[in-house]
């Protein structure tokens, strides 16, 4: 009885320590990345996003791997999906 009250204590601080990285490091995280795809997975024509270079585009379409997006009025490329940083929101847009 003594030995695995032993083992029961030191192994409690493991389990705390295991607890508190989950829930203020990986839950948020996923939470996050979660959010993220979502957001990916809503775009339409015409939205606003910005890239993780910083470029600010025009969402066209959706590939498999990538999005086809427009620069300027005359200029197209296409960027792939995990370089999307963030959709701007309208109220935000900057014209």
């Amino acid at each position: 009885m003594q030995n695995s009250q032993s083992i029961l204590t030191s192994l409690l601080p493991f389990v705390i320590l295991i607890l508190i990285f989950y829930f203020f490091i990986i839950r948020p995280q996923r939470v996050q990345q979660k959010k993220h795809k979502e957001m990916l997975e809503n775009l339409k024509k015409g939205d606003k996003i910005v890239t993780n270079g910083g470029f600010i585009c025009e969402f066209v379409k959706a590939e498999e791997k990538f999005f086809s997006v427009k620069l300027n009025s005359d200029t197209t490329v296409k960027i792939a999906k995990e370089y999307v940083a963030y959709k701007i929101e309208e109220e935000t847009a900057i014209k």
